[in-house]
This record gives C-alpha cells, structure tokens and sequence, in this order.
C-alpha cells in the first residue's frame, strides 16, 4: 500500500503508520512545525522537523512523511486526483470518508478518505485563505473562486452537524464545442442547428435549470458562436463562463472586506457593464435585483443578451424573474411588461434518470390578455432530435425576423 493510502487511511489520534513507521502524531507535529515558519514540505525541510523531534527515520519514511504533508498543504490535497480527472464536474466531501464526485452521470462514492474531520476542515481552510477568503467560528462559511477558477464552498461545524462540508466545482480550461455537447447527449441529434439559428438571430434568451444541470456549461459553448467581431461583456458572481471567443471582457463581484466596505454586487457590474460598449451583455447568473438592470438594459438596443437563472422549468421563469424584481421594488405589471419585450428565448436544461444532462425543452415567450407573461414549448427534448410543439411557428418566425434563418 502507498504512503498516500495510509495517509488517508489514518482515523486514530496515533492512526495507523505513516511510511515506513511514522504515526499521525509525529506527521502533524512536523506540519505543524512547518506551518510557523511558512516553508514548503521539502524532503529536506521534513528531516529537519524530524530531527528537531527527536526522531531520526529511514529515507522512506521521511518520503512518506513528505508525501502525506504535501498532500495536506499543497493543492487541494487528497482531492487532487479527482479535481484533474478530465470528466468530473463536481468534488463533495461531506465526512472524512464520505467524498463524493459527479462524472455527468450522478453523484458516486470514492475511494478518497481524510485522517479525521479536522484534516477536512484544515483543507477547506487553507482553499479559502487561497481565494482571499476567511473561514473560522466567526464567519463559518464560504463561497469563493480558487485561483485555478475552481467554484468552493464550505461550512464549518457546528453549523455543518458532525464535519466540515466541502464543494467543489471544477470550470473546465476550456468551453465544449457544440459538436461535444452532441456527442454527449446534452444536444440532441440536430439540435444545434437550432441553437446557432438562435445566436445567430441575436435573440435574447436565458438557459434555466437545477444546480449542476449544466446551465453554465451550455451558456460557455454558445457564447462561443457568436461572431468574432462583436464583443461580449459578462458580469458573473464567481468568473465560470470560459466561451471560446476572441473578444470577451470578464467582471467578477467582489465581497465587502473586514470592515465592511468595497463590496461590489453583482447589479453593480450589469451598470458597467452597459457602459463598456458590449454587442452582447451576458449575466452569468441572474439571481437578485440585478435582472431589472439586464431587462433594462436588453429593452434599450442591447439585443442577443443572455443569461443563467435558477428554475425548475422553463414555464416557471416568469414567476422566477417576478420574485427577483420584487427584491428592487419593480412592482408585478413592469416586470412583465419589461420581459415580453427584453426577453425572446428560454433553453431549460434538466437531468434524466441516470443523471445525465440535457436540454429538456425550449420555450418562447407570449403575453396574454391580461399583460403578463407565460412560456410556450417550441420543442421538447426527443431521443431522434427535438420535437416541434405548439410554440414553433413563433420560434422559426423570431429566428427569421432576426436574419438567422430557419431553424
């Protein structure tokens, strides 16, 4: 067995040896150690910390003790492995032998295992004084962006019963190309025709779903048709939108410090963001009293905006944007009123059965007598392609009045 299995083995204040013989105790005295002093776990800098401790082991011991520590203070530790694996989206640890991933088709246990809960919680710690991020009994979470751009989110007991719960959410160097999503089920077969007549008609359109339907994931790849010479504006929470384009310029909210103050909202960017001459103005989620801005601003020449929100159908949308305009004060009728003309498109993503990812449906946008918006199916997910429903005639007719052509 491996120096990094015993490692992750251990349970016990000892635990079980560490290497070549070296208990738990003698491994977190030496990290410990390193820790005051701000150094890397070095093989040399560890035989030091074992001198200084009394204890003078073999080379293999020492490689095993070096082999644990680093995987405790470099990177996301004994996540790692799972964090490179090209097909997962998602890392959750919810007890030290509790770690969990999503490969796009469900969550599904690993063999990954943590010393104890408070190697957990030195983990999740250390990833968020990385982000510039504070996480201790004061303030007992967090959500922030790794440098590498990976999503983290962590609660502290005892506000998390019995151990830290970790999230992690990998965003991919790169955006999928459409031809991928095909490839994977999320497109079916002939769909994405569909999707560039949509983008290439510049109609406004926001993608709906669950947490980890794959709204980002989608969003990235059409940004990634749309024209090399227009210029496109994103205003995100946490920066995940990575479109193959050459032109994009990328605006990321920022938390108020120590004191209180330098906090910029999300709302705060969508104003800037108008102001930066974008051809597409792009809200990576649209979660508050920021959507007033977006429909503002998609209702004054800012066409083929588009955007993420959270819902569990597309006909659900609506009431989902009317309760985030509540929160700026826009009373019911200008909500509605603003979306039948800002908005043209909703793209609902949901997971099947075995949990994997794809477009569900395709709705547009009407208003009925009484002024207020309601969704339409245009097409719904089919195994041979999408099958057209009663919204389509309204669909092929906003795609050609755009100048993209028949869908």
């Amino acid at each position: 067995m491996s120096a990094r299995t015993d490692v992750r083995a251990g349970t016990g204040t000892e635990g079980p040896a560490v290497g070549a013989g070296a208990p738990r105790t003698l491994v977190d005295a030496v990290r410990l150690r390193l820790a005051e002093t701000g150094a890397e776990p070095t093989p040399a800098r560890v035989a030091a910390a074992l001198r200084a401790q009394g204890r003078l082991l073999g080379d293999s011991a020492v490689l095993g003790v070096v082999e644990a520590l680093r995987s405790e203070m470099v990177g996301a530790g004994p996540l790692e492995p799972l964090l490179v694996e090209p097909d997962v989206t998602d890392v959750l640890v919810t007890a030290p032998d509790e770690v969990w991933v999503d490969r796009g088709n469900g969550v599904e246990r690993t063999e990954v295992r943590f010393p104890d809960a408070a190697a957990v919680r030195r983990l999740a710690q250390r990833l968020a004084t990385s982000a510039g991020r504070r996480l201790d009994d004061a303030r007992p979470w967090v959500d922030a962006r790794l440098p590498d751009g990976t999503r983290l989110h962590a609660v502290l007991p005892p506000v998390a019963v019995g151990c830290t719960c970790l999230s992690l959410r990998v965003v991919r160097p790169r955006a999928f190309a459409l031809s991928e999503l095909v490839a994977a089920g999320t497109v079916p077969p002939g769909g994405d025709g569909l999707l560039r007549a949509v983008l290439e008609a510049r109609l406004s359109f926001l993608v709906s779903g669950g947490t980890g339907s794959g709204k980002t994931t989608l969003l990235s790849t059409l940004l990634g048709l749309v024209g090399s010479r227009e210029r496109i504006v994103l205003a995100e929470d946490s920066a995940e939108l990575r479109p193959d384009h050459p032109h994009v310029v990328r605006l990321e909210t920022r938390p108020a410090n120590q004191e209180g103050a330098g906090r910029v909202s999300l709302r705060d960017l969508v104003r800037q963001a108008l102001r930066m001459r974008p051809d597409r103005l792009v809200v990576g989620e649209v979660r508050g009293a920021e959507v007033t801005d977006l429909l503002a601003a998609l209702n004054t020449g800012h066409e083929g905006g588009c955007g993420t929100v959270h819902a569990n159908a597309a006909a659900d949308v609506p009431a989902r944007l009317e309760a985030l305009g509540t929160t700026a004060g826009l009373d019911r009728a200008a909500l509605h009123s603003q979306l039948a003309a800002a908005l043209s498109v909703v793209i609902h993503l949901a997971r099947d059965r075995r949990g994997r990812r794809r477009i569900a449906e395709v709705h547009v946008l009407e208003q009925d007598r009484h002024g207020l918006v309601t969704t339409v199916p245009a097409v719904v997910w089919g195994s041979e392609g999408f099958l057209r429903e009663r919204g389509w005639p309204r669909l092929e007719r906003l795609c050609a009045r755009g100048g993209g052509g028949a869908p």
